[in-house]
């Protein structure tokens, strides 16, 4: 095959075709009739939602995922709270977290966007307001995005991945895929 499947990763799915540690109980990309000896290109946590990348290439698979290549993962992030051009300042200069500085990173304030429903739904709170926030970033340390909106005072609700470099989740709804 030697090619690229965009693969929209729902909530609660692991970006890994097998569960060691739980086999049982929590869902895994096997259940959704992906071609067979392909694999992620970098991961996607459990509770994050959109493009996971995979190929049955092992230098492509590197070259997506590695961080001395700088591709671009563009985020639709849903925060707590709202922040203002001033709160987002520090991620455009780098934050400093446990794992040292992270690169710049390209943030924007956006509308909500048109997205699919989320099951479970992210909680709603009367009291408290959300924001979305449009994040570009070209490296991919755990849990990244995360942890620089968590650093800022405004935690992650729903963090949906919405692109990796050229390649976009656009028109697959949650557990769908194509080839690339």
């Amino acid at each position: 095959m030697a090619g690229l499947i965009l693969f929209n990763k729902p909530f609660g799915v692991l970006s890994q075709f097998t569960d060691a540690k739980f086999p049982t109980e929590r869902a895994t990309l096997s259940g959704f009739g992906l071609p067979p000896g392909v694999y992620a290109a970098g991961r996607l946590d459990r509770d994050s939602e959109g493009l996971l990348v995979l190929t049955d290439d092992g230098r492509l698979q590197a070259r997506i995922s590695s961080p001395k290549a700088k591709t671009e993962k563009v985020y639709l992030v849903q925060v707590e709270g709202d922040p203002g051009e001033a709160d987002l300042e520090p991620l455009r200069k780098g934050v400093v977290l446990k794992d040292g500085r992270t690169r710049p990173a390209k943030v924007r304030l956006i509308d909500p966007p048109r997205l699919w429903e989320r099951d479970p739904p992210v909680r709603f709170r009367k009291s408290i307001p959300d924001t979305w926030l449009e994040v570009a970033i070209s490296e991919g340390r755990n849990r990244q995005v995360r942890r620089m909106t968590a650093h800022i005072g405004f935690p992650t609700l729903r963090l949906v991945r919405w692109r990796v470099g050229a390649c976009s989740v656009d028109g697959l709804a949650p557990g769908e895929w194509r080839a690339a």
